[in-house]
């Protein structure tokens, strides 16, 4: 389940169908996407879900180019 910090920098509706204020930009979103995806690559390793868990990474890489591309590494 998605933490409200995470809800809140995505912008997701709750459940009045209101957005959340925070837009942290794509530089927040993809570090909050990092997190998340370190956690669920763990677990897919941790359950030996092999290529799960290797698309996992991939998509970690992929948040992590991001990041440091973003801020000008």
């Amino acid at each position: 389940m998605m933490c409200n910090a995470n809800r809140h920098v995505l912008g997701i509706m709750d459940k009045n169908n209101h957005e959340s204020p925070g837009n942290g930009g794509p530089e927040e979103a993809a570090q909050v996407i990092a997190g998340s995806v370190k956690e669920l690559a763990s677990l897919a390793r941790r359950h030996n879900l092999g290529m799960l868990g290797y698309l996992l990474d991939m998509v970690l890489l992929e948040a992590d180019y991001e990041i440091r591309r973003r801020a000008g590494r």
